[in-house]
């Protein structure tokens, strides 16, 4: 496995990029079309992309940063075929790597389903694990989701 940073896509590589995400995030988050999926990543601000790519050259893992309200944020999504054998710490690393700070919104509980009926699994503790800061008082919660906060900052 190793990391392709990558700002432009082939329509195939959008198209996994897709499907990636509608499999992998609660099914809520999904996007029914293409053109929806398509119109999403192109309305992010600075998106900057990394790819978790297979010896075959197949994308099994996408995370990105993207800026949003004065800060950077970031968002991270692995074929759940490699879940849980360190594959999200290399690309959460890659964008630490790149970034002096960074921010997201974080499922904190497990009522949520996947494509596939399976609950989605938070990762707080994973994101704990890796030097995260969660910010129990910042909350988002609407009809699509309940998370909460958490922080990198880069110590160094």
């Amino acid at each position: 496995m190793k990391v392709v940073h990558q700002n432009s896509f082939s329509e195939n590589e959008k198209e996994t990029l897709w499907q990636l995400r509608n499999n992998e995030y609660p099914i809520q988050f999904g996007h029914e079309t293409f053109q929806e999926f398509d119109f999403y990543i192109n309305s992010i601000s600075e998106m900057d992309n990394y790819l978790l790519v297979d010896s075959k050259n197949e994308i099994q893992g996408w995370a990105y940063t993207f800026f949003r309200d004065s800060e950077i944020w970031f968002a991270i999504m692995l074929n759940y075929q490699f879940q849980g054998k360190g594959y999200g710490r290399i690309l959460l690393e890659e964008i630490k790597n790149n970034n002096q700070s960074l921010n997201g919104w974080v499922i904190d509980h497990e009522k949520d389903i996947k494509r596939n009926n399976q609950k989605y699994k938070s990762p707080l503790e994973f994101y704990v694990l890796n030097g995260f800061d969660v910010l129990d008082d910042i909350r988002l919660e609407n009809e699509k989701i309940s998370a909460v906060k958490i922080n990198w900052k880069n110590n160094k």
